[in-house]
């Protein structure tokens, strides 16, 4: 039994001799449905969006540009269908599978999606608590709440506020990835957070993470407290979402609580609808059981929110990228193959690390309270004007000291001076590191095929001590949204990037000189130039349907 989550993270490391356990192969009888449903519950079919529609990808970080949206089903099926929902249909002789707008290890989806709304107009007349279906695209309405209930909820945020709240199922990753799987769903959270912010951006809304919302507060919000064994579903994050030109350092949201005559609502009322079951029979893996409890996240009292140092960065192309940010936002696919000859111009490469600082009122990082803990160092292969070799982006540069007291790198002048002005991008070390990228990466080419791989480095000792175990979770779901940043930006620059969770966690600590705790890796990620596989047809998202999207 692990008694602290270090422990975890120690045990579920890969290493060039031994992976962390897993169950060894593919059981197929026991493979999970990628879709949970609600027998019985209302179902609200939602609008398909339009890619050719709204503002430009290089508008998107300004939701603030944005004519706010009312809150009604134009708006909240927008939300979805550009954050969480089905983007694609693969088929490859009669196997056909979905693809998504938000990625996940191995395609397996553990994040489930909830969302809490003041009535909606064309939907349902009272406020309700609503279960996303991406199979179907639509909301499952699960409880009603009466008018006193949603006046306390609504009433203490901001004008025109919904709320959407995340949580996993451990089960359908550990099914394939054994012990390591706690890590990977929360990856895909980081991912999923990212999603629905720049999807929100669209709409002219903000999101922001509610920090001082414990999870056994989510769980009972959700009705998912009663959930047991392998399949139940694991309250993760509650997110507000209001429009742009609201005061964001409002104490509307620093330490907002979910009122207590909520959740004595939520507590009284009968649980009318049943989960579908996922698998016929499970295997056990009680280590990520044991880390779901240890990191399990309090309720807090008297929390403030971090705002980023950095204000802006000039990174507009000289020419505005006339594609269209939905459309980007539905293209996006994980590569399984890189061509090893595209190359990127330093001033995009630049343009994308500048997208990864936290700035204010920029998505998807203006929904994250907390300083920023992680820092991707890159192995550059290919980028015109870049030698190849070793970078760190520092992403808040308060913290360049105390990263040079990890790892080795003359933080005099930032190698993007010319270009981006302030952007804190620092050589480590020159030379061909592709070689270095692919061996780290568990052996995969895509980490050297591409323009760059990264390794995201993240502080470890420190936050966990200063914070508690429950940070655990929220360090990968920050590396899961710069990876959900770097898989849109290389679509809009015509490329394709894939995130690496297999990884040798020790050996990327040795190449950067690290010798302790005080950071890790947590997440590795490649762009570049996309080789794809004619053996595969494309169909419509929800084909499946038999309507026109």
């Amino acid at each position: 039994m692990i008694r602290d989550i270090s422990q975890y993270h120690q045990q579920t490391k890969h290493h060039p001799y031994r992976h962390a356990r897993a169950l060894g192969y593919m059981d197929w009888k026991t493979q999970p449905d990628p879709f949970r449903r609600f027998t019985g519950a209302p179902g609200h079919r939602l609008a398909f969006g339009s890619e050719a529609e709204g503002p430009l990808w290089d508008d998107i970080y300004d939701p603030a540009g944005q004519k706010a949206q009312a809150l009604g089903k134009v708006s909240v099926s927008d939300l979805f269908y550009y954050s969480l929902a089905l983007s694609a249909t693969k088929q490859y002789m009669d196997n056909q599978w979905h693809l998504r707008c938000n990625p996940s290890s191995g395609n397996l989806h553990p994040t489930e999606a909830y969302l809490l709304a003041p009535p909606l107009d064309e939907i349902h007349s009272d406020a309700a608590l609503y279960h996303y279906a991406p199979y179907e695209h639509a909301l499952e309405r699960l409880v009603d709440l009466e008018e006193g209930t949603s006046k306390a909820l609504f009433s203490t945020l901001p004008a025109e506020s919904c709320l959407v709240a995340l949580s996993s199922i451990y089960w359908r990753e550990s099914w394939k990835y054994g012990e390591r799987a706690f890590r990977y769903c929360h990856h895909d959270v980081g991912h999923a957070i990212a999603g629905i912010a720049l999807s929100a951006s669209l709409l002219g809304w903000q999101t922001r993470v509610l920090e001082a919302v414990g999870g056994a507060e989510i769980a009972t919000l959700l009705s998912i407290e009663q959930q047991t064994g392998v399949e139940a579903e694991h309250a993760d994050c509650l997110l507000a979402l209001f429009p742009a030109d609201s005061d964001v350092t409002s104490p509307l949201l620093d330490g907002w609580r979910v009122p207590e005559r909520v959740l004595a609502h939520m507590k009284r009322r009968p649980h009318a609808y049943v989960p579908n079951r996922l698998s016929e029979d499970h295997h056990d893996w009680p280590i990520i059981d044991q880390a779901s409890r240890l990191s399990e996240h309090p309720a807090r009292i008297g929390v403030s929110s971090w705002r980023p140092s950095v204000t802006s960065f000039e990174v507009e192309p000289p020419a505005r990228r006339t594609v269209s940010a939905r459309a980007i936002i539905r293209s996006r696919r994980s590569v399984q193959a890189m061509d090893g000859t595209t190359e990127m111009d330093g001033p995009a490469f630049f343009r994308t690390l500048a997208r990864l600082v936290p700035t204010e009122g920029r998505p998807p990082f203006a929904a994250w309270p907390w300083q920023p803990a992680v820092h991707p160092v890159f192995a550059v292969h290919r980028v015109r004007g870049l030698a190849s070799g070793l970078y760190i982006l520092v992403r808040d540069p308060a913290q360049i000291e105390s990263l040079q007291s990890v790892m080795t790198f003359d933080a005099s002048s930032s190698v993007a001076e010319d270009v981006l002005p302030g952007l804190p991008f620092y050589l480590i070390k020159a030379g061909d590191f592709s070689d270095s990228a692919e061996n780290v990466s568990c052996n995969q080419a895509i980490a050297s095929g591409g323009v760059f791989a990264t390794m995201m480095l993240a502080w470890f000792q420190g936050p966990l001590e200063e914070r508690g175990a429950w940070f655990y979770p929220r360090l990968h779901w920050e590396a899961g949204m710069v990876g959900q940043v770097l898989y849109l930006e290389a679509e809009a620059q015509g490329m394709r990037g894939t995130g690496i969770g297999c990884f040798y966690d020790d050996s990327i600590h040795e190449l950067l000189g690290i010798r302790d705790l005080r950071m890790q890796s947590l997440y590795n990620f490649t762009v570049g130039g996309a080789v794809e596989d004619p053996r595969l047809s494309d169909l419509p998202a929800y084909s499946h349907l038999r309507i026109s999207e």
